[in-house]
């Protein structure tokens, strides 16, 4: 059986790395959150201070203390899931709040920030038999990937899926405030300079606002095993 590369792209709080994580170990492939990267980006420069009061980025002190940045990932022993790593931290909690979604947008629409990511993703699907979602890995990182897939569904829809993981957590949120998270990062994902979050020509899209996760899992191994020649 073939290796392939996968590339699921689209909007934020689609649930693209459920799909992802599910596909890559129903396939045995290597699972890659391409978003987790920018996120731990982001956290790092919340933390250095790079952000000011007004949500102003300091772009190029973030950009001066990049290179001495390490983003990657390493499994967690109880179920092999990878857990992304900032500077051998593991942050993969940290990540998910608000916090952070109110400020990804900015730093991953930086040119810099964008080339140093996308190196390393192309690094970690060299030998294929991967499986990556992001924003533009159909388009940008692996415009040669055999199955692409773009994913989405409405703006409520999403907020109201990110409301309710975020509050099973025991996080206290507001819905209100949600959407509105998730239509300004659909905005800024689309027309940022470098890498803008759009459907390839060629992927396959799954709008999955009505559909359940089962209902997904079967679509997405359908078009895997297509593309794959398996009965």
């Amino acid at each position: 059986m073939k290796k392939i590369i996968v590339a699921l792209d689209g909007h934020s709080s689609c649930g693209k790395s459920t799909m992802a994580r599910w596909l890559a170990r129903e396939a045995g492939y290597i699972y890659v959150d391409t978003g987790a990267m920018y996120r731990a980006v982001t956290l790092f420069a919340l933390r250095q201070g790079f952000f000011s009061a007004d949500g102003t980025l300091d772009a190029a002190a973030l950009e001066q203390a990049l290179p001495g940045l390490r983003v990657d990932f390493a499994r967690k022993a109880s179920d092999g899931l990878p857990r992304v790593q900032l500077s051998g931290e593991d942050v993969e909690e940290e990540i998910r709040g608000m916090q952070v979604s109110s400020h990804v947008s900015p730093v991953a629409a930086l040119p810099f920030v964008r080339k140093a990511m996308t190196a390393a993703q192309q690094a970690m699907g060299h030998e294929k038999g991967i499986v990556m979602d992001g924003r533009d890995i159909g388009t940008a990182v692996f415009p040669e990937a055999e199955l692409k897939i773009f994913v989405t569904a409405s703006a409520e829809v999403r907020a109201r899926r990110r409301y309710d993981e975020l509050t099973a957590k025991g996080q206290k949120v507001d819905y209100a405030e949600i959407l509105r998270n998730v239509q300004e990062r659909d905005y800024i994902d689309s027309h940022r300079e470098t890498a803008p979050l759009r459907c390839a020509a060629d992927a396959l899209v799954l709008d999955n606002s009505r559909m359940t996760r089962e209902e997904q899992n079967e679509w997405l191994l359908q078009a895997f095993r297509e593309r794959t020649n398996q009965d």
